[in-house]
């Protein structure tokens, strides 16, 4: 990488690397480094009682305050972060003092990993530390962290930016408290939900990603395409299918953490890539799923949290069973003051026109009344409660209402104003879903290009005979942003799909050496931030010649200065 291409503490760094080679301490070393404690058990088990602890200690360097022959450092390992007391004398106990006057004062820096043995004291300020009795180099670091300075309790310098916080989500992790405590919190929310379903004796199990067909929801998929088959093949959208296969081979109880995609558009609640649990119980209904769902989530609040209350953004959300249940059609009117019940798709269109929805030729009866919840009523319902009893056109996997054939026995969760679930008795007549798929297809002819395919292997299934069934999916993406307070999925996803970075428009090379510049300062007068020939074309000759010849020398590019005179014709070349 030439030096035009770095920062001057990125050069110093790199001259560091190449300086600790020379005194013979390798920067990345091979052999392993025994590490028998970590920041937060040393502080939680510290008596002043106790026999002198020996401990040995590896993080990375965040604050370093050198004082002559002592100093002091903090050592940030994976738990926390702790203080490192570092004097001369212990490090170097012979008459070499290289190790303490060269390396740690000259050639470490902010960032770079060290490993420690020494003991465990208190401070007189109170502090519980660890005397350094060795300093072993574990890896050097080549570009500085952002450092956040604290002044009377407020911080500065944080690290801010969404955008370079999620596409540099290793930096987020370093430099911002709290973020690592939400992926600590994501995989125990995972842990406590699996927990729950194994000691009911329902089986986790894995089920294909690549897919013939994407079937088990409504929705846009990826498409890729194998080679050695020949074929399209799609990214799933869920696993639903897969898992009712499963009840259909004689397993009573099966789900699955599922990773999904949709191509689809990405928001503050929705990312491409998504994962979602899918749990499928044989001789169940919806009214016991829904009890199953709300005892669940109370569960996972209390092991995750030691509370069923958690604050997002305005709201206090109580997680705490049982759930308000609303019908569909109750919420609607709830909300909008209009009875769709019984409503054709032409009078739910007129609806949509009275509330300025918008909709268009190719949504049929069900993506209708969805766009009317949607945009009027699910955002009011903040508490957890479950909207049941979706037409039928909503849900082509669900199982006929045992009390009204328009309806289905459906239910979703709403919390915060979103789904968070989604729950059904499931169909298992095979007539029926054949007959409900080519409703489907009817509207995929129509344009809707969410609308299911016809997947005729699970049709088959079906009719070797499915047990009563019921089925439920939850967002876990969703669920970490509500247990952990957060009001944007990319807060929850450890490396969120990201659009490609910006990056400034550069004139080639050969359009400045049209105007007369050696190719060899191209380099350095983009390097000075003009970055087309048209930059240079304002600017003063004088001055520009003092900045780029300024760069030629700190970064010791060694090429041979031009004239003022020659710099002024490049100038005056594009002028003309």
């Amino acid at each position: 990488m030439q030096n035009l291409e770095l920062s001057e503490q990125e050069i110093i760094r790199r001259q560091s690397l190449d300086e600790l080679r020379q005194v013979g301490v390798e920067p990345y070393p091979a052999a392993l480094y025994d590490v028998n404690a970590w920041s937060t058990d040393i502080k939680s088990e510290f008596t002043n009682e106790a026999d002198r602890r020996h401990v040995s200690i590896a993080g990375r360097i965040m604050t370093r305050r050198i004082m002559g022959k002592a100093s002091f450092i903090e050592l940030m390992d994976s738990k926390g972060r702790i203080q490192v007391y570092i004097t001369r004398d212990d490090i170097c106990p012979g008459e070499n003092k290289d190790l303490y006057n060269v390396v740690f004062k000259k050639l470490t820096d902010i960032g770079d990993f060290v490993g420690i043995t020494g003991f465990v004291f208190r401070t007189q300020t109170g502090e519980i530390s660890v005397h350094a009795e060795t300093l072993t180099i574990l890896s050097k670091s080549l570009r500085p962290l952002p450092v956040v300075k604290m002044k009377d309790g407020v911080a500065f310098d944080k690290l801010t930016d969404p955008e370079l916080r999620f596409r540099q989500r290793y930096v987020d992790l370093l430099v911002n408290e709290g973020v690592k405590d939400i992926f600590v919190k994501r995989t125990r929310i995972f842990d406590a939900m699996r927990a729950y379903f194994n000691n009911e004796g329902y089986l986790e199990v894995d089920t294909p990603v690549l897919q013939s067909i994407p079937g088990g929801a409504a929705a846009r998929p990826f498409i890729t395409h194998m080679n050695a088959l020949d074929i399209d093949l799609y990214l799933r959208i869920a696993n639903e299918l897969y898992l009712k296969r499963l009840i259909v081979g004689g397993f009573e109880g099966v789900y699955e953490f599922s990773r999904n995609f949709r191509n689809e558009g990405m928001d503050r609640t929705h990312n491409p890539e998504f994962t979602v649990m899918e749990i499928y119980v044989a001789y169940k209904d919806y009214r016991w799923m829904m009890e199953f769902t709300e005892q669940m989530l109370e569960h996972i609040a209390l092991k995750v949290l030691g509370t069923t209350k958690v604050t997002v953004g305005d709201h206090e959300i109580d997680f705490k069973a049982p759930y308000r249940r609303v019908t569909m059609v109750d919420a609607i009117k709830e909300h909008t003051g209009i009875d769709i019940n019984g409503m054709d798709e032409e009078a739910l269109r007129d609806v949509c026109k009275r509330l300025e929805i918008e909709q268009d030729e190719t949504m049929g009866k069900g993506k209708l009344i969805d766009e009317i919840f949607g945009e009027k009523a699910e955002g009011h319902y903040i508490q957890p409660t479950f909207i049941i009893d979706y037409p039928i056109e909503m849900s082509p996997l669900c199982k006929r209402h045992r009390d009204n054939p328009e309806l289905t026995e459906r239910f979703e969760l709403m919390v915060n104003g979103k789904e968070l679930a989604n729950a059904y008795s499931e169909l298992n007549d095979p007539i029926d879903q054949r007959v409900r798929f080519e409703e489907q297809l009817r509207l995929s002819e129509k344009g809707d290009d969410e609308a299911m395919f016809i997947d005729q292997d699970f049709l088959r299934a079906l009719e070797y005979g499915m047990p009563p069934t019921s089925g439920m999916g939850i967002g876990m993406d969703r669920l970490t942003m509500l247990l952990t307070g957060q009001t944007t999925i990319q807060e929850v996803l450890l490396f969120p799909l990201m659009r490609p970075e910006k990056k400034e428009k550069r004139d080639a090379v050969s359009d400045f050496t049209q105007i007369g510049i050696p190719e060899e300062w191209v380099a350095v007068i983009q390097k000075a931030g003009y970055l087309q020939v048209k930059s240079l074309r304002e600017l003063n000759p004088n001055k520009f010649h003092q900045e780029i010849c300024g760069l030629n020398k700190k970064f010791k590019m060694g090429l041979s200065n031009p004239t003022p005179e020659e710099v002024k014709v490049w100038i005056t070349s594009i002028s003309e």
